[in-house]
């Protein structure tokens, strides 16, 4: 019986961005496929589907702890999901039958994934600003229109996820910031990362189905990953948030902008 061939380059890789999304929470999605685009020349649509279901399998691990330590408000969850889940089925209907590989497809999925990416650096800099901002102008929301700009935010993360695999952790967790305020941090990232799971294993299917998963690749990166995710975790309660935030927001700038005007 043949054994599966490890790519150390890829779980290199998967060390690396392991080990950042550990530290800050958020960038998986966001450094992985650029990542993959860029530097090892993958195809836009398997680089894509191929992280979301790297990206389903390490955030279950973050679930699960989450949940375990009850910093997960399902109710939060579950609105995110009623509008992420049949986005993204739309997405992924809408591309298969318009097709994922010709020139034309690839530049444009190139193109979203840049634009994705400087909207998350966007929102990585910009969020206390955003959420002081919020608290300032906005009156008392009421509870049904909280209930709807919640299920919209998860269709919109539900687009750009299906499309990109970017999104789902920064503009997630600032969005739900501006809409519960009195929610702890916690709670929010806890609810944010639960809220991923689902979304990243259904488009992510959705991309197997399509033709657009690397499975060798996907195991080369989750070897390396696991241990990057542990290590990460385990140093970020060490590490300024304010310098960490912004160094990656600028390393999602360059990504974002070569990938735009390439």
């Amino acid at each position: 019986m043949a054994l599966p061939h490890i790519d150390l380059l890829y779980s290199a890789s998967g060390l690396a961005v392991g080990f950042l999304v550990g530290l800050t929470g958020v960038g998986g999605g966001s450094l992985m496929t650029p990542l993959l685009v860029l530097l090892f020349g993958v195809h836009p649509a398997t680089a894509v589907g191929t992280d979301l279901l790297y990206a389903a399998a390490t955030k279950a691990t973050g679930t699960l702890v989450h949940g375990l330590k009850g910093s997960v408000d399902w109710r939060v969850t579950g609105r995110l999901a009623a509008g992420s889940v049949p986005a993204a089925a739309l997405t992924l209907w809408l591309l298969h039958r318009y097709g994922l590989h010709s020139p034309a497809a690839t530049a444009v999925l190139q193109r979203v994934l840049g634009t994705a990416l400087l909207i998350t650096s966007l929102a990585l800099v910009f969020r206390p600003q955003l959420i002081k901002f919020a608290a300032r102008v906005r009156g008392v929301p009421t509870p049904a229109r909280i209930t709807a700009l919640t299920v919209l935010t998860g269709a919109v993360l539900g687009v750009l996820v299906s499309l990109t695999s970017v999104g789902a952790g920064a503009i997630g967790v600032t969005v739900l910031l501006l809409l519960y305020p009195m929610l702890p941090v916690s709670r929010i990232v806890g609810s944010d990362i639960a809220h991923a799971v689902p979304l990243a294993l259904i488009a992510g299917m959705g991309h197997w189905l399509l033709g657009t998963v690397d499975w060798m690749m996907l195991l080369s990166l989750l070897i390396g990953s696991l241990p990057g995710i542990a290590l990460g975790s385990h140093l970020s309660a060490r590490s300024p948030d304010a310098v960490l935030r912004n160094v990656l927001a600028g390393v999602l700038v360059l990504i974002g902008v070569r990938l735009v005007i390439s």
